[in-house]
């Protein structure tokens, strides 16, 4: 047998249509040759006339000459089946490529702007005829084939085209709906069969455990929404960090679905979210992952919305939700590692095509996942297409970056002699670096804005400078420094906290060195670290005081403000995936005042400007002291940079009392109480200032005017200046 025909059988045919579809001949007819498995009649429709082709060979492959005006002419086949009846069908080897000359150049040049519009599988007309196109990026594969629902996953009935300049392989697969389930089959360049893959550029995903990627139709455009208003870097930024999967889940067992839907989600939470006062809805990573203990970390599917929930437009729909609501919605994204799951991207085309071959770089210690190379241009394009499709498709309004600092050091995690030096011999991962400027530039270009907000937990300079300046190009960083410093005072019993106040007061000294989120997240309540009101010390009473008084001086700290669910009214036990937060607890009023206290704290920081306006400049906070360790007090100004708006917070960490505690001002008048963690509502002891306090002309903390304060024990307690008019 010819071994071009005896490569098509084995399904390692690397150029089907030199031996498929229409081929003229000299005596103006044209040779057809059609594989259909099983069949045992094909016969070419061609206007009126039917003709049949021979049998070339008893597994399914037919071949003759045909009488058709030329090799482009549009025919039809009819295939019997023993037992069934007659199917006629487009054959997807007269149609023409679906990649175009521009496209295939700038794939191959790795800097198409959105290569999702000509990668994947995308419902379309070809001359008249409907169906499928389907493409996937394998340069180094021997042969791909599309298998699916519509082939009963028989890898020999659609073998594509490869486009060698490009490395993409495409095929119009006529017939094919949405909903249509699909992989590709691929063998090496020796031959040899690989693991079936989930198409990168899948929009829909099978729910796990299955893996198959699904068609889905093209989306509506997303709702309109004042994104510039919502991510003004000098206004609130007030974030509510949410878990689809658990942050509420359904009743009951039985085999049930146990996730709410999207449109279920959506109503829900973007009337809670509304109600407390955030501006923004974070979810962690929603795109689809197999493993549900992975949270979303570990993504296969960097398009695709998870099916858990429902389909893509109805994440869509969740987004508009949301956004009619006023909420911002924030996505965790993660270019910094993949998982080794078989149908995912790992060895994709029988080479490390997506990660790094030296497993030094390309896989990561902490999660045994593979690490993207991302200097080849094909993959960093890959990624920042990723990051465009939230933007632009569903109206995301900023993302997340996962793991920053992993992707930066390229001894992340690793001992000496277990990872490479750059060219330099440093440290410093510089293909990351490049290309981190380089999503931050294309996402500041087109949508500007659109938030890029850093996980990066080290000293790196410049993160959240623009990439001319030698920055990264983020517009906020996560303040981990803060976090630590601040969860581990506060977590200690008050009697020790003299000796750890520099953990209290060393944030302010770099607090305006970036553009700070100050997080307290879903990484600070798993894993053994206890949930916020678990990490409080002494009785129960002490425990919700402490939390309710850090909670204050988080919102008048520096920075913009980001609270993982749970943590806004006192959950109890740790955060787990799998169940719901225990929202039974809001019966108690300890935990509806820790609620309410989370409320008024939102709504004091986006009416207020002077804390939220001066997050990004020095102007904005003004020490009045901190040095009095003994007592645990802090007491600052935040200022409207260029304004009037002045707040004095104090907050004090023991458990007595004081009264009388001056504090110097800087100015004459009224200094209205706007909050006091400590207020009966609350549950507090309700300790307080009557409301309001007028400066005093005694000198004090070198300023002119001062206040004799009642600060109540474990509390936070603002003043609003309201000058004389």
């Amino acid at each position: 047998m010819d071994p071009a025909l005896s490569a098509l059988l084995r399904a390692t045919q690397g150029d089907p249509f030199a031996v498929l579809g229409p081929h003229p001949l000299e005596n103006g007819q044209v040779w057809v040759r059609a594989l259909l498995p099983g069949a045992s009649e094909v016969s070419v429709i061609a206007g009126e006339g039917t003709h049949a082709l021979p049998v070339e060979h008893g597994d399914g492959l037919f071949a003759g000459a045909v009488p058709l005006a030329s090799a482009q002419a549009p025919y039809r086949l009819r295939a019997q089946w023993p037992g069934s009846s007659a199917l006629t069908l487009d054959d997807p080897y007269r149609f023409p490529p679906l990649l175009g000359e521009m496209d295939s150049w700038l794939l191959s040049e790795g800097s198409h702007q959105r290569p999702w519009q000509v990668l994947g599988a995308h419902c379309r007309s070809v001359d008249g005829v409907a169906g499928v196109g389907f493409a996937v990026w394998a340069p180094n594969a021997g042969a791909v084939s599309v298998i699916g629902d519509f082939n009963g996953w028989d890898k020999r009935r659609h073998p594509m085209r490869r486009h060698v300049s490009c490395g993409v392989w495409d095929l119009f697969v006529p017939g094919v709906d949405a909903d249509a389930r699909y992989k590709f089959a691929l063998c090496d360049a020796h031959g040899k069969a690989l693991p079936d893959k989930s198409d990168p550029y899948a929009f829909f995903a099978e729910r796990r455990p299955a893996t198959a990627s699904i068609v889905a139709p093209a989306l509506a455009q997303p709702q309109a929404f004042d994104r510039a208003a919502v991510n003004d870097a000098d206004g609130p930024l007030a974030i509510y960090e949410v878990h689809a999967g658990s942050w509420r889940r359904r009743e009951g067992g039985g085999g049930k679905q146990p996730f709410l839907s999207w449109p279920e989600l959506a109503d829900a939470l973007a009337g809670y979210a509304t109600e407390l006062g955030f501006t923004h809805v974070q979810l962690l990573p929603v795109t689809e992952h197999p493993f549900d203990g992975s949270w979303g970390y570990q993504p296969t599917a960097l398009f695709a919305p998870s099916s858990r929930f429902g389909r893509p437009r109805d994440f869509l729909a969740f987004v508009d939700t949301l956004h009619a609501a006023g909420i911002g919605v924030l996505l965790d994204w993660v270019p910094a590692h993949f998982p080794a799951d078989a149908h995912g991207l790992a060895r994709f085309d029988g080479t490390c095509l997506y990660e790094h071959l030296d497993p030094r770089r390309g896989r990561h210690p902490d999660w045994n996942t593979l690490i993207y190379n991302l200097g080849r241009r094909e993959v960093s394009n890959y990624l920042v297409a990723s990051a465009l499709y939230w933007l632009e498709e569903f109206g995301i309004d900023g993302l997340r970056v996962d793991a920053v600092a992993s992707m930066l050091y390229l001894d992340y995690s690793r001992p000496d002699g277990q990872w490479v030096a750059n060219r330099y011999g440093g440290r410093e991962n510089l293909e990351a670096v490049a290309f981190l400027r380089e999503v931050n530039s294309i996402v500041r270009e087109r949508h500007p804005h659109a938030l890029m907000i850093a996980e990066e937990s080290t000293a790196w300079p410049k993160v959240t400078a623009a990439p001319q300046g030698g920055g990264l190009g983020f517009h906020f960083k996560w303040n981990m420094g803060w976090m630590n410093d601040t969860l581990t005072y506060v977590s200690r019993d008050p009697i020790y906290r003299r000796y750890h106040h520099d953990d209290l007061t060393f944030g302010f000294t770099y607090a305006h060195s970036e553009r700070f989120i100050l997080p307290l997240s879903h990484d600070e309540v798993v894993l053994g670290k206890r949930s916020l009101l678990g990490k409080m010390p002494g009785d129960r009473w002490r425990r919700f005081a402490n939390l309710r008084a850090y909670l204050g001086f988080m919102y008048a700290h520096p920075g913009k403000k980001l609270l993982f669910m749970g943590g806004e009214f006192g959950q109890w036990r740790e955060w787990h995936h799998d169940r719901s937060l225990d929202w039974h607890l809001l019966e108690d009023a300890d935990h509806r005042g820790l609620q309410q206290v989370v409320r008024d704290l939102n709504r004091l920081y986006r009416s207020d400007r002077a804390l939220h306006r001066g997050d990004n400049d020095s102007r904005g906070f003004e020490w009045i002291s901190g040095e009095d360790v003994d007592q645990g007090v802090v007491a600052f100004l935040r200022r409207e940079p260029g304004g009037e708006a002045l707040v004095v917070a104090v907050s004090h960490f023991t458990p007595e009392p004081l009264y009388g505690y001056r504090v110097g001002v800087p100015h004459p008048g009224r200094y209205r109480e706007c909050f006091n963690s400590d207020a009966e509502v609350y549950g507090g002891s309700g300790i307080g200032n009557f409301g309001a306090l007028e400066a005093e002309p005694v000198p004090f903390h070198g300023r002119a005017y001062s206040l004799a304060l009642s600060l109540p024990p474990l509390a936070t307690v603002m003043f609003q200046w309201q000058p004389t008019r």
